[in-house]
């Protein structure tokens, strides 16, 4: 069941975002406000690549919604959650202030994240598993070029169908899937990362790195990949139960404003 705050909100015990990207055009900083009016939790852990150094550091990009969007996630602060930011690649500059408080914020490398049925879940970004980045940086960086653009025209597709009365749809991540070599990649990252994370001696894995929102066990371990917010516009909460939930916010927003209870798109207890 949801639970429910004093202003309305839905309530959890954790919530992970990661790979935001502000600073980039494809970043949905409008969907992201509009899901963090809604939810709010105890502990708020932000898995990585939130701000785009990369881009940033080419091409200054930092519209008014951007910059809401960290006035809304250190406004939460304020309020009381803790916030918790695990770097990924594309923010690696906070990679020095490993222990650093910003506002509340802290910054760590890695985290061992307790949930309320007494698992321990590792939280990290993911990139240090992914061997382009690690031993390829200049190919990561050529293929990151290759993905904006992507994001570039899945952004006039979805203008034209928010011109034609269609909710958002993401046509790069539908490509993504419809690619053998990059389902290939996915499932490949999958099996490493949980397989380093069983030598911290937890019970699951929480991620993001390749923008590909999941929640199940196949490899013996809980993987969870929060996914992003330039295509699939997805997040990961904990209930006060301990159970995670994936929810898919593109989704979730058809239902508004009637704001009943939205149906999870996936669950793992």
């Amino acid at each position: 069941m949801n639970q429910f705050s004093e202003e309305g909100l839905f309530k959890h015990r954790a919530l992970f975002l990661s790979d935001i990207h502000l600073g980039t055009r494809g970043c949905q900083a409008e969907m992201l406000l509009d899901f963090l009016k809604y939810h709010d939790a105890d502990t708020i852990f932000l898995v990585g690549d939130v701000v785009d150094g990369w881009r940033l550091q080419n091409r200054w990009y930092w519209p008014q919604t951007h910059n809401d969007v960290v006035q809304k996630l250190l406004r939460k602060g304020r309020k009381g959650s803790r916030i918790i930011y695990v770097p990924g690649n594309h923010d690696e500059f906070l990679r020095s202030y490993y222990g650093a408080h910003f506002g509340g914020v802290e910054v760590a490398e890695h985290y061992i994240h307790e949930t309320a049925d007494g698992r321990r879940m590792l939280v990290i970004h993911g990139d240090q598993y992914d061997m382009v980045v690690r031993h390829a940086k200049w190919l990561a960086f050529l293929g990151d070029w290759a993905y904006v653009l992507a994001l570039n025209i899945n952004t006039v597709f979805n203008w034209v169908r928010r011109k034609l009365g269609f909710q958002y749809w993401s046509l790069s991540a539908w490509a993504k899937m419809k690619v053998k070599n990059a389902v290939n990649f996915i499932g490949t990252f999958e099996e490493t990362l949980a397989s380093e994370a069983k030598k911290f001696d937890v019970d699951g894995v929480i991620c993001g790195h390749i923008h590909h929102a999941e929640i199940h066990d196949k490899f013996g371990i809980d993987y969870l990949n929060t996914g992003d917010w330039v295509e699939s516009c997805t997040a990961i909460v904990e209930h006060e139960d301990g159970r995670f939930e994936l929810i898919r916010w593109s989704e979730e927003t058809r239902q508004l404003p009637q704001l009943a209870a939205p149906q999870p798109s996936k669950a793992l207890a």
